[in-house]
């Protein structure tokens, strides 16, 4: 078991065939955190509307975060764009708070604005029709990613995305991967932070622009990645966790059942 001050967690996808529950379970059983952010469409409702798909693994997800509330962790939930009906609940629900955003204060004392990240979305914000069908397009391609790693596990090979090699390899995509990357850096600036951490891209990252560091924690459909913050506020991306953790399924039932944790570290 390792213990970090921090950890954020974004785009978990709940409710889609994409989402890895099983190694966010790994990754949540086997760290501690003082503070946890969920940064952003935990639950994937505009994939629920299209129909419900919800196995037993996406419930766990929800029992664990709330669990690792009652055992003393703080969870600030961010709500995004997938989910954006959880900005209905604003407050505090014993040790979980939903808020719109959060300015954390590392251990070295640097000032960091934590948003999902749609807010800067142009699509989002002023085309939904458009965001609504590219994410159906999205989510097909997504579904790719199953036949493809099934045959890669009989091969022998670990988790590998499909869709982010394309998104990757994609003139337009990696074109407004950068934009946003700026302008989130430019929302930073007016709020008199150090750093911003968000998600919402699917695409994890540590950069400097200028003066303000820029974070991105990734997601948990593609690259399985988390951002967590030492007891000394230094931030480290941690990436392919589906394969770092590979985590077997009894265990992962029997820890979700409260029973006595397995010392595997991560």
């Amino acid at each position: 078991m390792k213990r970090y001050r921090t950890a954020w967690i974004s785009d978990v996808h709940l409710g889609t065939k994409g989402c890895n529950a099983e190694a966010l379970l790994a990754f949540l059983r086997e760290n501690e955190f003082e503070t946890l952010y969920v940064v952003g469409d935990l639950i994937d409702v505009w994939a629920l509307r299209r129909g419900i798909y919800w196995p037993q693994q996406h419930n766990d997800v929800i029992q664990k975060l709330l669990r690792a509330g009652r055992k003393g962790t703080h969870v600030i939930y961010i709500p995004g764009n997938h989910d954006e009906f959880v900005g209905g609940f604003l407050g505090h629900y014993g040790a979980v708070a939903i808020q719109p955003r959060a300015v954390h204060v590392t251990a070295d004392g640097r000032r960091l604005l934590v948003i999902h990240g749609h807010e800067l979305d142009t699509v989002v914000q002023n085309l939904k029709w458009l965001a609504f069908v590219g994410d159906v397009g999205y989510q097909i391609l997504l579904r790719f990613n199953e036949p493809v790693n099934w045959m890669r596990r009989r091969l022998g090979l670990g988790y590998w995305s499909l869709s982010a090699a394309v998104k990757r390899n994609v003139k337009n995509a990696v074109s407004f991967i950068g934009e946003f990357e700026k302008a989130v850096v430019r929302f930073a600036d007016s709020d008199a932070v150090s750093g911003v951490v968000c998600g919402h891209i699917h695409s994890p990252c540590i950069r400097k622009f200028g003066e303000v560091d820029y974070y991105n924690s990734g997601d948990w459909v593609e690259s399985c990645s988390a951002l967590v913050e030492g007891f000394d506020g230094h931030i480290e991306l941690l990436t392919d966790l589906a394969n770092a953790n590979a985590p077997d399924r009894s265990q992962l039932q029997l820890d979700i059942g409260e029973a006595a944790p397995s010392g595997r570290q991560a």
